[in-house]
């Protein structure tokens, strides 16, 4: 029993040490914050709390906080162990940790002989700080040159990029060797590249024989942004009249649907008349016509309706107590 509780509290004890230890090395601490400086960039993109402080390539410290000036720019507050001296004229820069972009703090000893030491809190300036090289900009550049190459090559040229611009790692030779490999390999596809710069060449006749072409459509276009811009007041207040009209329309829409919804039901009933009246409907459309044309007859001498007595049928009582016959009888041509 004593035996295994033993063995349970050291294996309690390593579990906690390596546990310590593994924070510690997660948090890349040094575990002394030392004494505290202060450095401004103007630019420290990537850059985070607790990434490393070096010299000569040994961290020697961690940057503790990272706040923005007035100014804009980046204030890094960072601390550096007891065992370090750093003198008047020591530079802070930014420096690329590796290619997935962390990056840490580079110091560089003053090389000027004699310098003073400086003391906890002092700040460097813009002037003593550079930051870091802007890796898209300078993979940009070689981004034609890439496409060349296999993902390993990439890898390997870039780490030596990196490293020769920030003075550091790979020299100068392997840089050039890389350059080497990569002009042979350019050579090797130099078929590609010779049909891609002739197809390019007839872009640029297709391009030159429609230069009028293509200079018409620049000047029509900036013509056009200029009017559009010129008449961008009337334009914003056109928009603004469209607006209303919509909301116009909308409530007169929402104002006439009950009355809208009652007049198709009406014409629904309406049409389910006709259709049970079909017969007298046909019957009506027959004879319309003939009627027509005899009301016609009415105004066939101008804008104006004409009425003829035809006949006229009846008796008149007569003094002597006779009746007599009106005799009007329809004998003229248009009675007919």
């Amino acid at each position: 029993m004593t035996s295994t509780l033993i063995k349970s509290i050291v294996f309690t004890v390593v579990t906690v040490l390596a546990t310590v230890a593994l924070a510690g090395t997660i948090r890349n601490s040094t575990g002394d914050d030392g004494r505290r400086f202060t450095a401004l960039f103007s630019d420290a993109t990537s850059l985070n709390k607790g990434d490393d402080v070096r010299m000569a390539g040994v961290k020697v410290g961690t940057v503790q906080d990272i706040t923005v000036t007035e100014d804009s720019n980046a204030e890094v507050t960072f601390s550096v162990t007891d065992e370090v001296r750093l003198t008047s004229g020591a530079r802070a820069e930014l420096r690329f940790r590796n290619l997935v972009g962390q990056r840490y703090i580079a110091l560089s000893p003053s090389e000027t002989s004699g310098a003073v030491s400086l003391p906890a809190g002092h700040t460097f300036t813009l002037d003593d700080t550079r930051p870091a090289l802007d890796l898209t900009m300078l993979f940009n550049g070689f981004q034609p040159l890439f496409r060349m190459l296999d993902p390993k090559d990439v890898n390997r040229l870039s780490e030596q990029i990196v490293a020769v611009f920030q003075g550091e790692g790979a020299t100068v030779d392997g840089l050039l060797s890389s350059t080497a490999d990569l002009a042979s390999t350019l050579a090797e596809r130099d078929e590609v590249i010779g049909q891609l710069i002739t197809n390019l060449n007839d872009v640029l006749t297709v391009v030159d024989e429609r230069s009028t072409q293509l200079d018409t459509t620049l000047i029509t276009l900036q013509k056009l942004v200029s009017g559009l811009a010129e008449d961008r007041e009337v334009i914003g207040n056109t928009i603004v009249g469209l607006g209303d009209l919509t909301t116009s329309v909308s409530g007169l829409l929402e104002e006439s649907r009950p009355p809208l919804k009652d007049s198709i039901s009406a014409v629904q009933v309406l049409s389910n008349n006709l259709a049970k009246e079909g017969p007298v409907l046909d019957d009506f459309l027959k004879n319309l016509p003939v009627k027509l044309d005899k009301i016609g007859r009415l105004a066939s001498y101008g804008s104006w309706l004409n009425f003829y007595v035809c006949s006229i049928e009846g008796r008149i009582p007569l003094p002597e107590g006779y009746m007599g016959d009106l005799g009007v009888k329809p004998v003229a041509g248009r009675c007919r």
